[in-house]
């Protein structure tokens, strides 16, 4: 059954694109869409796992980030690609084109996957809350839990409001890390280094744990949901030539602004390994404890509250882009009509009773735990996402002359049989380690 109306309809098609007007002026008009993906890519859960990669490993897992980001350029594409080309999002397709059965198992992954991201996000803003102005965590999920009104009310007056806005969060973390850098003089021969492969780690079931746990905080299955609806709030002229230009600027768009994430997920690695593994603290895993350690080891007072600032950017940012996301997943999959309030009640609702239940249950200093364990259940429901998007971006009678090309396809199922490997690998150590 084809999809009756497309998610995020008040905002579908709504930002013009100029006609006959210059490269630059058609770049700004599509970008955008490309920064509110980024923000998936460096929220707390890769901090938590960027930070417990850098204390205990130093720059070895920088190839890892390198590697996840490259991945992430890919897939976003043909993110962009399907979108564009059908009209429809990630998770309609799946609706039309699977059997309800596999469509409503799929919905019941993507949703675990939102609650996982959601738990990241919302803990991250609560521990920075708790950092800069000592408010208890139960506190600071309930208060971050308002950025569905802030959607709302930017959503109301445009969705340009809505990107500019985390445009300026990400700017703000983008520069603190910039100034943790130069606090933190790293050796930037290391740096090179450690973005080259390294076999220790499908050796090391430690570091295959958190290597996976980059991936899945850097590939978020929930983005790809989101990229292929909201990049259709361009109102592109339905001709195959300003498709394919549809196309072209939207990739450029999410190239940039995942580039910038992978320097943003990079910048955090290098802080803590710079300030914590060669210093001796090689087994910090918890953020409170890296923004407690940050002034006194760096010598700079103001270290620790730019830490604390660009953590509240990140978790703020990366909520308002989850809801989003949330709401459509649940119009895609179910095509439950309600008022965009409800939607992102709903939506917001399953990720506050995780995040509370995990603080009251396991109590604050689990937190760092949680995150990266967090990160590793996005990973392992990322090829239910990725495997179908490469289906459908690779099926002619679907996409029509937008179809991936044989190189893009090779490459496409390549990365996607990474994911599905890397993840067996973990599966697998992980079992192995607990009959050990």
């Amino acid at each position: 059954m084809p999809s009756l109306k497309p998610s995020l309809s008040e905002v579908h098609r709504t930002i013009a694109i100029p006609e006959k007007k210059g490269f630059w002026r058609k770049m700004l008009a599509y970008a955008g869409p490309g920064y509110l993906v980024s923000v998936g890519y460096m929220d707390p859960g890769n901090w938590a796992t960027d930070i417990a990669a850098g204390s205990r490993f130093g720059y070895s897992l920088l190839s890892v980030v390198l590697l996840s980001n490259l991945m992430a350029i890919l897939l976003q594409s043909l993110c962009v690609r399907l979108g564009v080309a059908t009209g429809k999002d990630l998770a309609q397709a799946c609706r039309d084109y699977f059997s309800p059965s596999v469509s409503f198992l799929l919905w019941v992954l993507c949703e675990i996957a939102i609650a996982a991201c959601d738990l990241a996000e919302l803990l991250g803003s609560a521990i920075a809350l708790q950092l800069l102005f000592g408010l208890p965590l139960v506190w600071g999920v309930c208060i971050t839990a308002l950025d569905v009104l802030a959607l709302l009310f930017l959503q109301g007056k445009g969705f340009r409001y809505v990107e500019a806005l985390v445009l300026v969060l990400v700017v703000t973390v983008g520069l603190c890390f910039s100034a943790e850098i130069l606090f933190s003089r790293p050796n930037f021969g290391s740096i090179l280094q450690g973005y080259l492969p390294n076999r220790e780690i499908l050796r090391n079931p430690e570091m295959l744990y958190i290597a996976v746990g980059i991936l899945g905080a850097t590939v978020m299955p929930h983005n790809l949901y989101l990229h292929s609806s909201i990049v259709q709030t361009r109102a592109w002229q339905p001709t195959s030539q300003k498709q394919w230009e549809a196309i072209r600027f939207g990739t450029l768009d999410s190239t940039v602004a995942l580039s910038l994430a992978l320097l943003i997920n990079s910048a955090i690695l290098i802080v803590a390994a710079a300030t914590f593994h060669f210093s001796g603290y090689q087994n910090i895993a918890e953020i409170q404890d890296a923004y407690a350690l940050l002034s006194p080891l760096l010598g700079v007072s103001a270290a620790s509250a730019i830490f604390g600032l660009a953590l509240l950017a990140s978790g703020q940012s990366s909520t308002l882009t989850a809801t989003l996301a949330g709401q459509i997943v649940m119009e895609g999959f179910l095509q439950i009509q309600l008022p965009s309030w409800v939607r992102r009640l709903a939506t917001r609702l399953l990720a506050i009773v995780p995040a509370l239940i995990a603080i009251i249950w396991f109590g604050e200093r689990s937190t760092g735990r949680l995150l990266v364990l967090s990160q590793v259940v996005l990973s392992l429901q990322l090829s239910f996402a990725v495997i179908p998007l490469v289906m459908f971006t690779s099926d002619r009678r679907l996409m029509g002359e937008f179809v991936n090309p044989r190189w893009l396809k090779v490459l496409a199922w390549a990365v996607a049989t990474i994911i599905v490997g890397l993840n067996i690998w973990l599966l697998l150590q992980t079992f192995l380690g607990w009959l050990g």
